[in-house]
């Protein structure tokens, strides 16, 4: 099991959507909607900011009005890969105009996070 060494963002574009990915180090599960909340407010044009996290045991995946299963569970699947804990991973999208299909948004999800863990460290938890 690992820990993030910093929080990251790191941001792709696909087929003119905007997709900033975030890692976020948290241990309490109660500060996941502050930070969401303030996500909210900081991207006020974004279309869709999903989410999923592992904390202590607790898990969660969340699609914020994409079909369902197309965003927040690939992200959670990014986060079982690499068997991270205490993290709270956002996609915040940008609509660009071009529909992605179902396949094409589980693939962009999943990329924007597993391209922002490419530029952190994982830590191993003792």
């Amino acid at each position: 099991m690992y820990l993030i060494s910093n929080d990251i963002e790191n941001e792709i574009v696909i087929k003119k959507s905007r997709f900033i990915g975030k890692l976020i180090y948290i241990d309490d599960i109660n500060k996941v909607n502050d930070i969401i909340e303030e996500l909210k407010a900081k991207h006020k044009k974004a279309n869709h900011i999903a989410y999923a996290y592992i904390i202590n045991g607790m898990e969660k995946a969340f699609d914020d009005k994409e079909p369902s299963g197309t965003a927040g569970k690939p992200i959670l699947n990014v986060l079982h890969k690499k068997d991270v804990t205490n993290v709270l991973a956002v996609v915040i999208r940008y609509f660009g105009g071009i529909k992605l299909g179902a396949g094409g948004l589980t693939r962009a999800y999943s990329k924007s996070i597993s391209e922002t863990f490419k530029l952190i460290e994982l830590i191993e938890k003792n």
